[in-house]
């Protein structure tokens, strides 16, 4: 099987919109909660083939868009202190925070790094001993695995440079807090790929179960996102609330069971503050206070008194479902990627980003 043309054959695609356009009868709202299902929505114009019924909303999984902005200060205080060495992934370093980013700290001479991987700082570690060597840790459940062996090696190989500040976050419970809210308008769920093939799909059967939703764990090719969407469509007309598994070829139902075992080796859950969504019960992970030796929010001073948001961003709109780029003043204007205000508008799975990067309106 090719993973890549099969998924994208337009004949298959033609016939998967025949088959919604027939089947659906009323309007559904589908919070994709992964960052790079946007991307790919908007990248193959599938809401322009959809009937008007089909309505994707753009949810929280973009790591980089939900880090609040004490974080990034939090990052900014860490990678300005002497004689360190700041590490991260991702596009963290463009992200504002209260007076800079971590980009423009690093133009000033600070030594800030962004990684291809986690265990690269072991490297680091090694040609820096008399450098504190600091990991700045985001992302879903995707990345925890690594931080968690980044953790384990650097226990074996006895590096006592190395310091953690712990970022991850975890999908479950930020969806539930989106449907916990009384103007929440979201009917199904397009389930993340990549956080699933570590979790199982077998993650989300509560959630669906207690909010009467669908969710189906969905490729990111089109007739990945087209065969979802059709499921979704055929749930609801059945009055059914299931989690169905398109993406097989990588997700099982109870996922990288080795992986899952690192994690809760070294972290625990926590409370953790979301941009936009507030602060959500069990939402995060921290280190356990066991190897709370390693914990850069314990080895050093880490307070920070924040700015509040730019009030002409509304980021936190758009990562609760309840606003679109389209509807942001500042939208590709004031407000782009070479010059972000928000979040969302900075990371590459960030729905503004996508929708700068693909709309017509752009062209």
């Amino acid at each position: 099987m090719n993973f890549i043309d099969e998924f994208r054959d337009k004949e298959s695609i033609l016939a998967l919109k025949k088959l919604i356009e027939k089947e659906v009868k009323s309007p559904i709202n589908i919070m994709e909660i992964c960052g790079g299902h946007t991307h790919s929505i908007m990248k193959y114009a599938l809401p322009s083939i959809l009937p008007k019924e089909i309505n994707f909303i753009h949810g929280p999984g973009c790591p980089v868009c939900v880090m609040p902005r004490e974080r990034i200060d939090t990052a900014i205080k860490l990678a300005s202190m002497l004689n360190s060495i700041f590490c991260t992934l991702g596009d963290l370093l463009r992200v504002p925070g209260s007076e800079n980013s971590l980009l423009d700290l690093r133009a000033k001479g600070a030594d800030v790094r962004a990684l291809y991987t986690p265990l690269e700082v072991l490297e680091i570690a090694k040609q820096n001993p008399s450098k504190n060597i600091i990991f700045f840790a985001i992302g879903f459940e995707t990345t925890t695995p690594m931080s968690a062996l980044l953790l384990e090696k650097v226990i074996e190989q006895n590096l006592k440079n190395v310091f953690f500040h712990i970022n991850h976050i975890s999908v479950p419970e930020p969806i539930e807090a989106i449907m916990s809210d009384e103007n929440v308008k979201i009917n199904a769920f397009l389930g993340p790929s990549h956080v699933s093939v570590i979790t199982g799909c077998g993650i989300y059967v509560p959630l669906a179960a207690k909010f009467k939703t669908p969710i189906a764990v969905s490729g990111f090719e089109p007739v990945d996102i087209l065969e979802s969407v059709l499921n979704i469509v055929r749930q609801i007309n059945e009055n059914k609330s299931q989690v169905f598994n398109q993406y097989k070829r990588a997700v099982s139902e109870k996922g990288n069971v080795k992986a899952q075992n690192l994690v809760k080796k070294y972290f625990e859950k926590c409370d953790f503050e979301f941009r936009g969504l507030g602060l959500i019960k069990n939402g995060g992970l921290r280190l356990k206070d066991e190897f709370s030796t390693f914990d850069a929010s314990k080895k050093f001073d880490c307070a920070v008194q924040s700015k509040s948001e730019s009030k002409a961003c509304i980021c936190g709109q758009i990562l609760r479902g309840l606003a679109k780029p389209y509807d942001c003043k500042v939208f590709g204007k004031a407000c782009t990627p070479k010059s972000p205000i928000g979040s969302c508008m900075v990371s590459g799975e960030g729905a503004c980003a996508a929708y700068y990067k693909y709309s017509k309106v752009n062209a």
